[in-house]
């Protein structure tokens, strides 16, 4: 039987050791037997510096501030937002264990947006001057840092355009569960730890549409859920519906 902590990430026990990182790192794979010698992977051990917890609301960085540092969630949720003139809030993202959060801030290297804790948080910083030096003789660093930018911008369109309700909660549900499962935990049932009013606002959706098509998604057994835990109950029919917005044929 599934727990709530079998299907959300908890503060992680591993924290590596001096020969690899720790489960959630998304430079794990250059641990790996065939990746670098021992010295090229302290160097990049010597980069990072565990930070948290962060408890619900707190703030890792803000709009404006100057950029230094990328951060690697261990665990809890990151939420991205801006404010509008008038004070209005726009979600911009969420980001789990063994996802980057600060990569749109590489240009013009000032944070262009707040991160909050969502819940309790423990990040990894990388100090980004220290580690653009060392991607320079390390080019599985880069690759690995162009492909995450890469994936930050395709996330970062969920949702957006001319697509209907139906197919921008579909996507969401689905992403979620991909990124989720990416990192061991199940594809099928898991927690969506975010307010549904933020998921709404991030898939530019009035709260009361939201919830509409999941009670629709509901009584047509495509999903079951209690609270804020989730069951995918058909998710063939959901990757159908959420086909278009993850370029799927």
């Amino acid at each position: 039987m599934e727990t709530l902590l079998n299907l959300w990430p908890h503060p992680p026990v591993d924290d590596g050791d001096a020969a690899r990182f720790c489960s959630t790192c998304v430079f794990g794979r250059l641990c790996l037997p065939d990746g670098y010698d021992k010295r090229a992977l302290a160097d990049l051990h010597c980069l990072i510096e565990h930070v948290g917890p962060f408890r619900a609301g707190d703030e890792i960085f803000h709009t404006g501030e100057a950029f230094n540092a990328i951060f690697s969630v261990r665990a809890g949720l990151v939420k991205t937002y801006v404010l509008d003139d008038k004070g209005r809030e726009q979600v911009l993202g969420f980001y789990t264990p063994g996802e980057l959060v600060g990569l749109n801030a590489i240009y013009p290297a000032r944070y262009p947006c707040n991160a909050v804790a969502v819940d309790t948080v423990m990040l990894c910083r990388f100090s980004f001057p220290a580690m653009a030096t060392l991607a320079a003789r390390i080019p599985s660093i880069q690759e690995t840092l162009f492909r995450l930018i890469s994936k930050d911008i395709g996330t970062a369109t969920l949702g957006k355009g001319d697509y209907s309700a139906e197919e921008r909660l579909a996507a969401f549900l689905v992403n979620w569960s991909e990124r989720l499962s990416s990192r061991g935990y199940s594809a099928r049932r898991f927690v969506l730890p975010m307010q549904r009013t933020d998921i709404a606002n991030y898939l530019s959706l009035a709260p009361e549409t939201v919830s509409r098509v999941i009670r629709r998604m509901t009584d047509e057994g495509l999903i079951a859920i209690d609270r804020r835990e989730v069951e995918l109950r058909d998710p063939e029919t959901l990757e159908r519906l959420a086909s278009s917005l993850l370029r799927r044929g």
